[in-house]
This record gives C-alpha cells, sequence and structure tokens, in this order.
C-alpha cells in the first residue's frame, strides 16, 4: 500500500531509500535526494493531496477520509515541530545585541586609543571630500561638480566598510537630506566587499548550532557564492534530507566594528545638530533609528522571523516567492533558508532567454510594493536589484529581509487621501496632509509650501498618469522636501526608492513604461471596494465637486480598478450603499438623490428620444400631431449632455458586468439593503423628484408646443 500511495506522489523506491521530487520553493526544478525509508510513510502523507471531486463520485471514500484526516494531522504536527523549532532558535539568538546609544558609549567610550585611530581614518577619508566641498563653494562650481561628487562620496562609502556601505543606502532614500544627485549616486552602493576566511564562517556555524559541519550538510560550496556587507552566503545541502539551502553567515567582529563606527558618528551628529542651521532634521534622532535598524540586522533570528511573516502576507500571490526558513539551523550569526534559483532583475537578457518578461515581474513587484505599503503596512526596507530575482517558472522572488519597516495604519490612508488631493489638484489639502504623515510638527506653517507644490506639480499634471515619469515625481518632490523644514519618514523615503528602482528595471525593456500608470488600478481599486471611512470620504472628494457628481471620474475608476485582478463588483457597491444610507449622510444622501434624478431623468428622456428617432417619418408626424419639434423641447446642447449622461452611466454599469466576479445574486444583499426604511424613503424621493422634473417637462412642452423658435430633435 505505501508503494501505491507513493507512486501516486511521483515517489520511487531506490535500494533503502527513497527519491522523490522536492516540491519546495526551489525555482520551479526539480530536485531529488534521499530519505531513510522509515521516514517513507511521514513523507507520503504530508506530500498528499486529496485528489478534486470531478463531479462524478458523490462521497470521498473511506481511503480518502482517512488518508486526508492523516494529512491534517501531520500539517499540525508540522505545525507543532516548527514552532518548536523556531523557539529552539529563539533560544540560540537570546543574547543577541541590541542598540543602546548608553552602551556603545560606555563601551567605546573606555577604549580611546581603538577610537582614535578609527575617527583618524573616518576624518582622512571625509575630511578630503569635505574640503573638496569647500573648494567648489568658493569656486561657484558647486552645481557643476555634484554628480563627480556623490560619485566620489559612494567609493569612500565602500572603502569605509560596512557602516557607512549601509549609511549610504540609508542616505540614498533621504530627500530631505541629500540633493537628487547625491541620491541616485548613494542608490548604486552596492555591497561589494571582500570575503572572509571560510574556515572562520565554517568555525561559526558549528559554534552557533553546537553541531558538527559535516553532521547538518553533505556538502557545502567550497567558497561564498556572495559577499554582502555584513556576512557571506554559502550554498549547501541538508544532510538529513537532501534540500538544497542557502547559509548566511556573519562576518567575524562586525558587531565590534558598527558597534565603534555608530560611536563616533553619533559624535558628529550632535555636533550637526548643534552648529549646522540649514539641516533642519535631528540628525541624532535619525542615526540612533538607522542604527536600530542595522542592530536588527545582525540578528539573524529576527530577519528568519521578518521572512516567515512577509511570506504569510504577500507569497499568497501565486507569482511571488519568498524562501522558507529551516530554524533549527538558525541561529543570531547563522541563517539557513530555501536556496533560490534565479536570475537578478537587472538582467534583462538573461531573464528574456528564459522566455520571461520583465515587465510582467516589474508589475509584480509594484504590486507587492503597494500591498507592503498600503495594505498590511510591513515591507522590504532594502530595496535594490540584487535582492529581487526572476525564477526560471516566472515568479518574483525577494531575498535579505534583514531591514524591514512598518507604516502606520494611519499613514497608509493618509498616502491614499494624498493621492485624491494630488489628482484634485488641492494642493492645500496636500500641503496639510503632511501633519498626518509625521512629514512635518503641527507647528509648522504649510502656507508657504502652498505655492512650490502648485508650482511643481501644475507642470508635473500636464502630463497624463500614463506619460508621468515617477522618478521625475520623486525627484521633484524632493527637491520641495529638500528646501523646506520636512522630516521624510523612513517607510515612505524607503517604498518610494523601491518603486523607483522597479521603474529604472522596467526602462530597460519599455522606454515608456510608467509605474505611476501600473500603480493607478491598485489605487482604484482600494477607493472603490475599501470600506475604511477615511478611504470612503476620499472616494467621495473625488466623485463630487461643487455639489455634482462626476461620473467620468467614477468610469475612469472603474476601468482602471477592474484592470487590478483581484477587483469585485460586489465589494466596490457595498461600501457605497453603506455610506449612503449611514444615519450621518444627510448631506451625501441630498447629493445623491439630486443626482439620481438627473440619471433616471436621462434614461427617461433617452428612451423617448430613441423611440421617436426609430420611427419612420409619416408616424412622427402622425403621432405628435404635426409638430416638427419632436417629443420634446430641448436646445441642442442640453440634449446632448443628457443622452451623453445616459450613455455613460450604461457604460459605467457595463463595467460592473464585466468584472469577472459579477454574479445577479450579489444584488441580493442590496435589495436587502434597500428594504431598509431609510432606504425605502430615498427611493421615494427619487422618484419624487423624476416625476415632478417629468413633469415639468411635460408641461412645457404643452406651453411650446407651437413655439417656432424651439429647436428640434436632430
Amino acid at each position: 500500500m505505501s508503494l501505491v500511495v507513493g507512486q501516486s506522489l511521483g515517489l520511487t523506491l531506490v535500494g533503502d531509500g527513497l527519491s522523490f521530487r522536492n516540491s519546495r520553493n526551489n525555482a520551479g526544478k526539480s530536485k531529488f535526494f534521499f530519505v531513510n525509508r522509515r521516514r517513507l510513510a511521514r513523507a507520503a502523507l504530508v506530500q498528499a493531496r486529496p485528489k478534486e471531486d470531478d463531479g462524478a463520485a458523490s462521497s470521498p471514500s473511506p481511503l480518502s477520509r482517512a488518508t486526508t484526516s492523516a494529512v491534517v494531522q501531520y500539517r499540525r504536527a508540522d505545525l507543532a515541530d516548527d514552532l518548536q523549532a523556531e523557539a529552539r532558535a529563539l533560544g540560540r539568538a537570546v543574547d543577541a545585541s541590541i542598540y543602546s546609544p548608553e552602551l556603545i558609549a560606555r563601551k567605546h567610550g573606555s577604549q580611546p586609543l581603538k577610537a582614535l585611530r578609527r575617527s583618524l581614518e573616518i576624518l582622512g577619508a571625509l575630511g578630503g571630500f569635505a574640503l573638496k566641498l569647500g573648494i567648489d563653494q568658493r569656486q561657484g562650481k558647486l552645481e557643476k561638480n555634484m554628480k563627480m561628487r556623490a560619485g566620489q562620496l559612494r567609493r569612500i562609502f565602500t572603502r569605509l566598510g560596512p557602516t557607512f556601505v549601509k549609511l549610504g543606502q540609508g542616505l540614498s532614500t533621504r530627500p530631505d537630506l541629500c540633493p537628487p544627485d547625491y541620491l541616485e549616486e548613494l542608490a548604486e552602493l552596492q555591497d561589494a566587499l571582500p570575503t572572509f576566511p571560510d574556515a572562520e564562517a565554517f568555525a561559526c556555524i558549528e559554534r552557533e548550532l553546537d553541531l558538527s559541519l559535516e553532521s547538518i550538510f553533505s556538502s557545502v560550496s567550497p567558497e561564498p557564492i556572495a559577499a554582502a556587507s555584513l556576512g557571506q552566503v554559502y550554498k549547501a545541502q541538508l544532510r538529513y534530507s537532501g534540500q538544497v539551502v542557502a547559509v548566511k553567515v556573519q562576518r567575524p567582529g562586525i558587531e565590534e566594528a558598527i558597534g565603534l563606527d555608530f560611536y563616533l558618528i553619533r559624535g558628529v551628529g550632535k555636533l550637526i545638530n548643534k552648529y549646522v542651521d540649514f539641516i533642519t532634521t535631528d540628525v541624532l534622532t535619525l542615526i540612533d533609528e538607522f542604527a536600530c535598524r542595522v542592530y536588527q540586522e545582525l540578528n539573524y533570528v529576527q530577519e528568519a522571523q521578518n521572512a516567515r511573516r512577509f511570506k504569510k502576507l504577500y507569497a499568497d500571490k501565486a507569482d511571488v516567492l519568498v524562501p522558507d526558513i529551516f530554524w533549527d539551523y538558525t541561529s543570531r550569526k547563522v541563517l539557513t533558508m530555501d536556496w533560490v534559483e534565479g536570475t537578478k532583475l537587472n538582467e534583462q537578457l538573461a531573464i528574456e532567454s528564459q522566455g520571461l518578461k520583465v515587465l510582467d515581474l516589474v508589475n509584480t513587484g509594484i504590486q507587492c510594493s503597494l500591498r507592503q505599503l498600503l495594505e498590511y503596512g510591513f515591507f522590504h526596507a532594502d530595496p535594490h536589484p540584487g535582492n529581487l530575482l526572476a525564477t526560471p517558472d516566472g515568479k518574483l522572488a525577494f531575498l535579505d529581509f534583514g531591514m524591514m519597516s512598518e507604516t502606520p495604519e494611519e499613514a497608509r490612508f493618509a498616502i491614499i487621501g494624498h493621492v485624491v488631493h494630488l489628482v484634485n489638484r488641492d494642493y492645500e489639502a496636500m500641503a496639510r496632509d503632511y501633519y498626518a504623515l509625521k512629514f512635518l510638527s503641527p507647528d509648522v506653517d504649510v502656507t508657504p509650501i502652498v505655492p512650490a507644490l502648485r508650482d511643481f506639480f501644475d507642470d508635473a499634471l500636464n502630463y497624463t498618469v500614463s506619460e508621468l515619469n515617477f522618478k521625475t515625481l520623486v525627484d521633484g518632490l524632493g527637491a520641495v522636501f529638500y528646501q523646506y523644514p520636512f522630516n521624510v519618514p523612513a517607510y515612505y523615503a524607503l517604498i518610494l526608492r523601491s518603486l523607483t528602482v522597479l521603474e529604472g528595471l522596467a526602462l530597460y525593456a519599455d522606454p515608456n513604461f510608467k509605474v505611476l500608470a501600473a500603480s493607478y488600478p491598485y489605487f482604484a481599486k482600494r477607493l472603490l471596494t475599501d470600506p475604511n471611512p477615511y478611504l470612503r470620504d476620499a472616494l467621495i472628494e473625488l466623485l463630487f465637486k461643487d455639489g455634482k457628481f462626476r461620473w467620468n471620474r467614477l468610469e475612469n475608476l472603474l476601468q482602471q480598478g477592474s484592470k487590478d485582478r483581484d477587483f469585485s463588483a460586489k465589494d466596490a457597491l457595498q461600501p457605497v450603499l453603506k455610506l449612503l444610507l449611514d444615519p450621518n449622510g444627510e448631506e451625501l444622501r441630498l447629493l445623491v438623490i439630486k443626482e439620481a434624478v438627473r440619471v433616471s431623468e436621462a434614461i427617461a428622456l433617452g428612451t423617448v428620444v430613441d423611440t421617436y428617432n426609430s420611427l419612420p417619418e409619416f408616424l412622427r408626424s402622425l403621432v405628435f400631431n404635426g409638430n416638427g419639434n419632436g417629443p420634446l423641447t430641448m436646445s441642442s446642447t442640453e440634449l446632448q449632455s443628457t443622452l451623453e449622461l445616459r450613455d455613460q452611466v450604461s457604460r459605467i454599469w457595463g463595467l460592473l458586468q464585466s468584472s469577472e466576479s459579477f454574479d445577479p445574486t450579489i444584488l441580493q444583499p442590496i435589495l436587502q439593503v434597500l428594504q431598509q426604511p431609510e432606504a425605502r424613503r430615498l427611493g421615494g424621493r427619487v422618484a419624487g423628484g423624476v416625476g415632478q422634473r417629468l413633469a415639468a417637462r411635460f408641461l412645457q412642452q404643452l406651453l411650446r408646443a407651437t413655439t417656432p423658435s424651439s429647436s428640434p430633435i436632430p
């Protein structure tokens, strides 16, 4: 029987072991390995999946029920084992260091000679750079040489080691601290640091896991396959299962070196806060915030937990891949996870040679980035092409979860509201949004900022959404931030950088690609479907202006929102109805009643006009008693406007019907809502309004039936 189950799973007995295809995330490639025969039953049950009922069988067989039950039990056992393994890993990281300015000051302040040597090394590199900047300023060449100096600073940071590589990468996301040329150059900083000896790496693995290397791995790559600022990565094969894994090992002495550097950098930060007036941001706070993130990155168990959380939130989409963690082989300085076979996202030719499209992968990255920023708020804080891989089966794999960040819930909704204000060109509201976004302290007057926003965005918004370049928008907004007392939160700067990187990658494949056009469907879907009160208010603000409903805006939102694969017509209808029937929604109901009367009248009059135009000429004269003006007396402009409104509403209904999730049954709960007393009163008011307008038009028609100046229906 075991053999039969094994065959159904694609398993084959070989000698004393079992050869089977590994279905875990291995970039679409089939991997084979051996396990002991005693693991056969468990492996078969864990891998088994009950077949989908094709409708021919009325109920599952006792065997399939037993198998399903066993699968559930083993899944639970696996989950329990996994939680226990994670707890053991946390135990191995119990002594992980936490950033404390007081502790590093106490430690490195007691080592003055060591601090002095490092200070001279840093001052020698950065002092020479500062001298060149001073000369440029005296000669009036600061702007002219900015690009060249930015490149020099990038190379200096690389030479100064891991702390400054990380610092440069952090500065590349701070438009409030650095001019655009520096942002662009520092964004190119890569972890191009020399490797450390393999013997030290292997000794670290054995020391951290308290196991011999041979008992963990059946093979390990003879040298690192990648070196980063904080560690280096080996490719290995687990002995117990044969699975191919990536093993990241921390650099020896890295914590000591980083602690000393931050001790010295904090000293400089204090001087800047005290004596440099043109930098309005609290530099010391930024340094502490950044140092805290770097220290978190030194704890590989924390990184493993980040990866698990990221996988749970975002790998629910079929085109996103996040490697899984092997907790029993993970500690504070060693991280073991699935090996991902893939190509860096900036290697376009290699990707396309596999039959994949870079733009598809970039689009996946954009949608995932938007979900990270605006849906769950937990996002990847180290966005560069080396951390994004295209797998052979077309998935986008995310790597390196050491630096993560979170968007506060209030800010998530404020960002969407900010986009609405941008579309409406409401620059006063945009300026006030910066309070909610924590860009400005409440005591800062936004009045002087409004003209700067108007000057920049009035020019930028002359382009359509599909034409507007995201990098240009970010750089222009960054220039505004740099000129005024903005303190850009790290989460906002990082996600903008991530989207800019993705747009830059896409431009190699398609020079006309624009990340804003790719992002708009997500924003439209959220505005139409999210029941959050803040977003419902933003939707009203977008659709109503001066007491009139902007049907073209709704049509555009539906067109864009329907491009998002998660768009649901049901979700788009329900929040609007709830908002309309809210006890506090009288003001909105008055606007809706007015608009509903207009639409109902347009549909009724449009039907009359269509009927009239479909009649033969002799019948028109006969039915309307020789009245050449037809059934209505309207100006050509009014008639055209009425018919356009009728046609626009018809198109909107067609868009709702074209939704993949559209089903007439979704109207059932809507009909139930309409049975509520408030809804019946609302319907009565609409019907009464329509009746009054049609009666007025009919009376007008009777009074003007013989007036020659009336305009006939075309």
